[in-house]
């Protein structure tokens, strides 16, 4: 799979490329002289930028070099930040005790950092009761006003009245 990303040694198609690595005089060589001077030193020579004129090769062990990609690959996963929704479900009538059950469970979730999906189920002939469900979702936004920022309003899709919520920058 790796492989096929560089072109090694006899592989390289190039008449002539720059070369770079260490213990390597940096230039333009002919191939053959390239991949001599590879041989000499015990190693590899990779092609690391094809696309330029002439190709950059790089003398090092091919093994070793894989093994350094992979290693930036994972440190650069490991930076990325995974956004994590969570979701909190309302009938149109939920009383107030699971109500502020539900609040208290969504302000947890906004201060760890995910962001927060809320929404109003409509079943059956419940639909009748849209302006409860809106209701109840803006007094939800109101409530989580000082720990996230709304970032849509209650909106009907189907049966079921959405809002989302992000976590708000502490400083």
């Amino acid at each position: 799979m790796k492989e096929d990303l560089h072109m090694i040694n006899e592989k390289i198609r190039a008449k002539e490329v720059r070369l770079v690595g260490d213990n390597v005089e940096i230039g333009v060589y002919p191939i053959a002289q390239a991949i001599q001077i590879a041989d000499d030193l015990g190693l590899d020579l990779v092609e690391i930028s094809p696309n330029a004129v002439p190709p950059v090769c790089k003398v090092v062990d091919y093994q070793k070099f894989l093994y350094q990609l992979k290693k930036k690959e994972k440190e650069q996963k490991a930076k990325q930040s995974k956004v994590v929704v969570k979701e909190i479900r309302f009938g149109p009538q939920t009383d107030d005790h699971d109500y502020n059950f539900k609040l208290k469970h969504a302000q947890e979730f906004l201060k760890e950092g995910c962001k927060l999906k809320a929404y109003v189920f409509f079943k059956g002939r419940s639909i009748l009761f849209k302006e409860q469900g809106e209701v109840l979702l803006l007094r939800f936004a109101n409530d989580l006003e000082d720990l996230a920022k709304v970032d849509s309003l209650p909106l009907l899709e189907g049966k079921r009245m959405i809002i989302m919520f992000s976590p708000k920058k502490t400083k």
